[in-house]
């Protein structure tokens, strides 16, 4: 099977063995020590001295984290949406009670700057800012930098970036671009199995979480914090995820950050250079499109999720479907993680092959 989603990705050699390791003590020193190292190398992959906070859970589990240690019922939050995951992040503030100014941007566009400087300068009153940086259901990277300065210049608002599918895969600069709170998951860029979340926590959000009146238990930063300070966790741990990340964060530090966002930026355009032989258009704006995932239009009379299906089931290739209103219009390749050219070939020609099928039929 050749698994091409945006995640979960297939593991590499040395994450599989890691998955074979024997249980330990969570609350003893083995533990205490990986759970350091991890917890110094993540820091330098988000570029960043600030607090990392890891929990057992999916990436939503994280988001929610984020918004439940930053609101009090009512909080206004301002939300900046162009996909899925970006409406997905505002519901879970509207679950809790938030005033919630929704700007939405079309899907498959870049998130406009400007546009989002307005949009701050009228809502000063805003407690949060949410911000998804890689929409995975459009295939759109949009410009983080530029929008977390649009942010920056026009309020003190906490910034809360779903990073979910781009830390490890593109440049993330958590400090320099004045960026709160960050999340991302185990089973993306870092090639994990998944049920690992992890985020960034700054002084400005830490200070922001001292009023903040959500309850919570299980997601509390601060109960989190306090017990990660003593090397250990509050709850039993997913254990074999730490040390499958334990041994990805040892891959990516071998090769180097600036390496690693290359690689992923070259393997992006290799696929969609590829997708375009094949007669395959990109579905996202080109000077935007993800590192991690590519998003392809179908073409005229090719109904994606048939084509999705004869892929899988004559040439073992599992695909991303199109979600929501793009259901069917569009499929998504997945090239987060450890990918090679090779992989990328034998995927486009079983999309090739598949297409060719659903025409002579």
């Amino acid at each position: 099977m050749n698994l091409r989603i945006p995640g979960p990705v297939p593991l590499p050699e040395k994450i599989s063995a890691a998955l074979q390791k024997p249980m330990i003590d969570h609350r003893g020193p083995e533990f205490a020590a990986i759970q350091a190292r991890v917890v110094a190398a993540l820091q330098r992959v988000f570029q960043t001295q600030n607090d990392m906070i890891l929990f057992t859970s999916s990436g939503t589990g994280a988001l929610e984290a984020a918004i439940v240690n930053t609101i009090s019922p009512g909080d206004r939050v301002l939300s900046f949406s162009a996909g899925l995951f970006g409406d997905r992040f505002a519901d879970i503030a509207t679950t809790y009670g938030a005033e919630i100014t929704r700007v939405d941007f079309e899907w498959g566009r870049a998130m406009e700057p400007e546009r989002i400087a307005r949009a701050v300068r009228e809502n000063r009153n805003a407690r949060v800012v949410l911000v998804t940086h890689n929409e995975t259901s459009t295939g759109v990277l949009h410009p983080l930098k530029e929008i977390a300065q649009a942010v920056r210049e026009n309020s003190d608002a906490v910034l809360i970036v779903d990073a979910i599918s781009s830390v490890g895969g593109t440049e993330l600069q958590t400090e320099a671009w004045g960026l709160d709170m960050v999340i991302t998951a185990s089973q993306k860029a870092w090639a994990c199995p998944p049920g690992l979340a992890m985020l960034s926590v700054s002084p400005r959000a830490w200070q922001v979480n001292d009023s903040a009146k959500t309850p919570r238990y299980y997601f509390d930063l601060r109960r989190m914090k306090n017990v990660m300070d003593k090397g250990a966790t509050p709850f039993t741990p997913a254990m074999l995820n730490y040390f499958a990340l334990d041994n990805s964060l040892e891959l990516i530090e071998a090769e180097g950050i600036e390496k690693v966002w290359a690689r992923h930026a070259h393997i992006a355009s290799y696929t969609r250079g590829r997708a375009e032989k094949i007669g395959l258009k990109l579905f996202a704006d080109a000077r935007y499109a993800s590192p991690t995932v590519t998003a392809l239009a179908m073409p005229n009379g090719i109904d994606a999720e048939e084509l999705r299906r004869i892929a899988c089931e004559e040439f073992g290739l599992v695909i991303g479907a199109g979600l929501d209103k793009l259901r069917g219009k569009i499929i998504r390749v997945g090239h987060l993680g450890w990918v090679s050219a090779e992989q990328i070939d034998n995927a486009m020609r079983a999309l090739q092959e598949s297409l060719e099928k659903l025409r002579e039929s």
